[in-house]
């Protein structure tokens, strides 16, 4: 029960973190296309992250896309900011985004039986 507890609290919280990259967004969208773009991007999952809060255990693949996909984005941009393509100080992003992914991936509940799912039809 913790757990699932812990997972909404994460789904919630990374849900209005992404949320919040709205305002960005606005300010970026003339100066910065392609990060107006991805910021795009992570606003929408932020509001789905925040509808998963309410049933974690219906949402395993979001949050499993959730986890693996700040993986990738950490890994390319930490490649990015030791190939100096980006700076340095993007490495902070990629370190939360680790974080992001390694707290989606402990917490993630498990597949359901049939005999959970035929008892919650019950």
């Amino acid at each position: 029960m913790r757990r699932e507890r812990a997972l909404r609290v994460v789904l919630i919280v990374v849900g209005l973190i992404f949320c919040g990259l709205a305002y960005p967004l606005m300010m970026f969208v003339k100066q910065e296309p392609a990060l107006a773009m991805m910021l795009s991007v992570y606003v929408t999952l932020g509001v789905f992250l925040l509808l998963a809060a309410r049933d974690p255990s219906a949402n395993r693949s979001l949050i499993a896309f959730t986890a693996w996909s700040s993986f990738a984005h950490a890994v390319l941009m930490a490649g990015q900011a030791f190939a100096n393509l980006i700076a340095r100080g993007e490495l902070i992003g990629s370190v939360v985004l680790v974080v992001i992914g390694i707290a989606f991936i402990a917490l993630a509940p498990g597949k359901q039986t049939v005999e959970q799912v035929s008892g919650a039809l019950v």
